[in-house]
């Protein structure tokens, strides 16, 4: 019998004690070892060749956009916002052209405004989009995380017309990020120009006259409602917002409000301009005539309470009979107490509406819509009961009563163009949005004639007597006829000749309301429409706790009517 292994099985002797064990060729550990290579080596293999078929086939395009998007960045290029100009084509606000050669993430195209403090309130600012503006976006071309969006006045309202569209500029560059070349640029589209009917001459000349003052100015086209002057003071300046100024944050804390727009968004009592519609509404209610006459006694009783009129409570004066023609020229209280007690609270609130004072006007910025007070309201705001005091003092726009002064130029305006409100609007050539007010001719003859007699000799509109300006037209033929060398002497002269000059006649009414101020001086008011007879312009002044409205408000309103007189086309 064969033994059962075929080799020796060789004992290693270790140590003194005698152990033994078995010890295998080194042919079989080598192939072991061997064996275990081959295996690892072909197992790595496969997970290097699975890993490879994945990179390179199954997320292959992947990988190849993930490259070409660390090679390729995408800039965005700000599109140039739309011009605001002015009626005659002057520049209100601007952009510069982006520098499409510079590399950043963002290619920024700088706003500049020409007409900063004077049409800061109409123009508006521009400032970092925040979360509110991008999810109350309303325009096709949706605004991107970090763009700039109008804010206030024009800026705000005409976002979607002068936003544009962004360009795109695609550079390549290197493992680093550093700028290798570009690609390719798509431009951006420019916003769209805003033509505005604005009068940026008569706008300086209204600013000018109130920014030492809180105060509004708006001038108005009687036969179409453009808007010719838009100003507010204190003011801004909105280039500030538009280079991040760190001192815009002194607008916000400001006591004078520098950013509160005051001809759309305060109101206050408009005082004896109210006049024009309690006259309105006895008359065509047939509850007083214009020959009607009432007897100033200087001061009248309702109930424990004297109310006064302003001529006596200054001089200690009467003024005997008044009529209606009379009581516009001076602005009688007494008249419009009892006139107004005729009406009734109801129906002073009424015909107030009707000329457009129980509601905004429109106009697209924001707006406060004023109070006209009835007994219902007081009863429900107050819960105190309505007396015929508060009949007296709404009469002459006192008490309870605001307005803004958008809103009284506003109501104002069927006085200046026979009959219309036509919406005070801010483009340039827009169609006239007017309705005829339910009021006869009659009524309105008799309205402007007062107010014509207001602002003549003898009425509260002094500063407008005998309105005269210089008559260019003819000043320029005259020196047409000079010699150059003679040409500054003789017209220096010629200006100082009343045959030079042209008298144009004005209709006008006067307004002081008392203010709960610190200062408890009355608010001053002033609106005007010239020439009578076929009136091109209309202003309204309000100087807020100026004064009187003759002595505050008219002169700044003439400088007004001055300029646009004056001026040569």
């Amino acid at each position: 019998m064969k033994p059962l292994f075929s080799k020796k099985i060789r004992f290693v002797r270790q140590g003194d004690q005698g152990n033994v064990r078995f010890g295998n060729p080194p042919q079989i550990h080598n192939a072991v070892l061997l064996y275990v290579f081959l295996l690892f080596m072909g197992f790595s293999f496969l997970i290097l060749s699975l890993r490879l078929f994945q990179l390179n086939i199954v997320k292959g395009g992947y990988y190849l956009r993930l490259s070409e998007e660390n090679r390729l960045r995408e800039l965005v290029i700000e599109a140039k916002r739309g011009t605001i100009l002015d009626r005659k084509g002057f520049v209100l606000a601007e952009n510069q052209e982006a520098d499409i050669n510079k590399i950043a993430d963002r290619i920024s195209s700088r706003r500049v405004y020409r007409a900063k403090e004077e049409a800061a309130h109409l123009v508006g600012y521009r400032q970092i989009a925040d979360k509110a503006d991008l999810s109350a976006d309303n325009c096709t071309n949706k605004l991107q995380l970090g763009d700039r969006v109008g804010k206030k006045g024009l800026e705000q309202l005409f976002e979607c017309d002068l936003r544009g569209v962004a360009g795109k500029k695609l550079v390549e560059v290197d493992a680093r990020g550093k700028y290798l070349k570009t690609i390719t640029v798509i431009p951006p589209i420019t916003g769209k120009t805003v033509k505005l009917a604005v009068d940026l001459d008569l706008q300086r000349v209204a600013y000018e006259a109130i920014q030492r003052q809180r105060a509004a100015v708006v001038a108005l086209s009687p036969k179409t409602g453009e808007v010719l002057v838009f100003a507010s003071s204190p003011s801004f300046d909105p280039q500030k917002f538009e280079d991040g100024d760190k001192s815009v944050m002194d607008y916000f804390t400001a006591d004078d409000k520098p950013l509160f727009n005051r001809l759309t968004e305060a109101s206050y009592p408009p005082g004896s301009i109210f006049k024009l519609f309690v006259a309105s509404g006895v008359l065509e209610e047939k509850k007083m005539t214009v020959k009607d006459i009432i007897e100033d006694t200087g001061s009248i009783k309702a109930g424990s309470l004297s109310f006064g009129n302003w001529y006596f409570l200054q001089y200690g004066k009467t003024e005997g009979p008044v009529d209606m023609i009379k009581a516009l020229r001076r602005s009688n209280d007494i008249y419009f107490y009892k006139a107004g007690e005729k009406l009734g609270p109801e129906g002073i609130k009424k015909w107030a509406g009707t000329f457009g004072l129980t509601k905004k006007t429109g106009i697209g910025f924001q707006e406060v819509e004023g109070l006209i007070p009835s007994p219902f309201w007081k009863e429900e705001a107050l819960k105190e009961r309505w007396y015929l005091g508060d009949t007296y003092n709404t009469s002459i726009g006192q008490g309870y009563t605001l307005v803004s002064p958008l809103q009284i130029a506003f109501g104002v305006l069927p006085f200046a163009n026979n009959g219309y409100l036509c919406n005070p609007h801010l483009i340039k050539d827009a169609p006239a949005e007017c309705k005829q007010v339910p009021v006869s001719r009659h009524t309105l003859d008799t309205i402007r004639e007062g107010m014509k007699e207001a602002c003549s000799p003898g009425g509260t509109g002094w500063p407008l007597f005998n309105f005269s300006v210089l008559n260019h037209t003819l000043i320029q033929q005259t020196l047409a006829k000079t010699p150059d060398e003679k040409k500054a002497s003789v017209e220096a002269a010629i200006k100082r000749q009343p045959s030079y000059s042209k008298q144009i006649q004005t209709a006008c009414k006067t307004g002081t309301a008392e203010s709960h101020g610190e200062s408890t001086a009355p608010h001053a008011w002033f609106t005007v429409f010239a020439p009578f007879d076929d009136p091109e312009i209309m202003v309204t002044v309000l100087v807020e706790e100026g004064g009187q409205g003759s002595d505050v408000a008219a002169p700044i309103a003439r400088e007004i009517l001055k300029a646009y007189f004056e001026r040569i086309e």
